[in-house]
């Protein structure tokens, strides 16, 4: 019993203590609600009281306002700067998404090979305009007036006249108007017109980049558009997308006055499918035909020596040419190669060199130039039985050999 006792008086003390301990806490939160109450109600008094003081003072409301529509002021400005900074690199530094290949110097490039572009600037000098161009006579009399025209036209800052090239692919209209550029000392620029029509809604806003960036060159930019009659067709007869349409609006636009900036070189194999505006901004054109006998020779050898002669003779690489009468074989090849392209001619060359690194030995002999011209005839016909299939178009004509 007396144990029973001791035990009911330690249960009393422990809860009469634990008592004790909830009214403490009790009481210390009280306490603290009390002091946030007062310090609430004393900060919505300073603050009523300051606001008070604030509105009643106009100078201060003045200046606030000032300030404020000043912060938003500089902040917008700042925007624009930004968008406007952005669009201008863009202009002059960023190639356009429709420019395939370019002579001007991009970001990219300068900040990879920095001496490189430097050098390159630096040490460029004009160019002959049919350097490594093969023409009839008179087709290259012709061209030579215009590229001696066109320097004359940058030197003296003037208006610089747009081109059409047409006639059968492979024909030098690229490789004449690459060296038009650098004769003349200008930045030249390449775009193809089957690269406008997927752009869609996007192509107008691209063609306006084309041309704003055209616009920036301090050389003046050659702007060569191949293909063009993929999408300068006539908007009256073809049935073209709106998208496609309003590209076109777009680039006639960019182009309806003679320009100082830029120079359009068109090339196209079916010039009669453009839109008569297009014909309108037109003032030279130059017709391409395929090369006759006397050019195909010179196309032959100079492809020989590029290709197969000069990599023999250094001995830099793994082909050797066989003895054999390399001009007569030269003037072979030239007669049976009618109606062949410059282009074509070149593969035949490139045939001959990658025949020679394919045998054993790397020497190229005379039998196995034959094979390859006799492969590349029978190419040729099956290609021009295709053409003939679908009716060929007014650029396909044979010259006469």
């Amino acid at each position: 019993q007396l144990a029973q006792m001791q035990e009911q008086t330690l249960q009393l003390e422990q809860q009469s203590k634990l008592k004790q301990l909830l009214n403490e806490e009790n009481l210390r939160k009280q306490e603290e609600s009390v002091q946030k109450q007062e310090a609430m109600r004393t900060a919505g008094t300073l603050f009523g009281e300051g606001f008070r003081a604030f509105v009643t003072d106009w100078d201060k409301v003045t200046a606030t306002v000032a300030g404020l529509t000043l912060l938003a002021v500089g902040v917008y400005s700042a925007k624009n700067a930004t968008a406007v900074a952005g669009r201008y690199i863009e202009a002059r530094l960023g190639k356009p998404s429709l420019v395939r290949e370019t002579s001007r110097v991009t970001v990219p490039e300068a900040l990879r090979h920095p001496i490189q572009v430097v050098s390159r600037r630096l040490l460029s000098r004009p160019q002959d305009a049919l350097e490594g161009v093969v023409l009839s006579p008179s087709l290259e009399a012709r061209v030579r007036d215009i590229a001696i025209a066109t320097r004359n036209t940058r030197k003296n800052q003037s208006l610089y006249r747009n081109v059409l090239m047409y006639g059968p692919p492979g024909t030098g209209k690229t490789l004449f108007a690459k060296k038009l550029a650098l004769h003349s000392g200008m930045d030249y620029a390449i775009m193809t017109g089957g690269d406008v029509a997927p752009m869609g809604r996007e192509g107008v806003t691209a063609m306006h980049k084309v041309f704003d960036w055209a616009s920036t060159s301090r050389r003046g930019l050659l702007l060569f558009v191949d293909e063009a009659d993929a999408f300068l067709r006539k908007r009256a007869t073809e049935k073209i997308s709106e998208d496609l349409r309003a590209t076109l609006n777009a680039f006639l636009h960019r182009t309806g006055q003679h320009s100082s900036k830029f120079m359009l070189v068109l090339a196209s194999n079916q010039p009669e499918q453009f839109d008569w505006a297009i014909n309108d901004r037109i003032d030279e054109i130059v017709s391409f035909d395929l090369p006759r006998q006397e050019e195909r020779e010179r196309l032959v050898r100079m492809y020989f020596d590029k290709y197969v002669l000069k990599p023999a003779t250094e001995g830099k690489q793994r082909l050797k040419l066989a003895q054999f009468d390399y001009g007569r074989k030269c003037s072979e090849v030239a007669r049976l190669t009618e109606g062949m392209s410059g282009r074509e001619i070149a593969q035949l060359a490139l045939a001959w060199q990658a025949m020679a690194y394919a045998s054993e030995d790397g020497v190229l002999t005379e039998a196995m130039m034959d094979a390859r011209v006799q492969d590349a005839v029978q190419q040729h016909q099956q290609k021009m039985s295709w053409l003939k299939a679908e009716g060929p178009g007014p650029g396909y004509g044979r010259p006469p050999s």
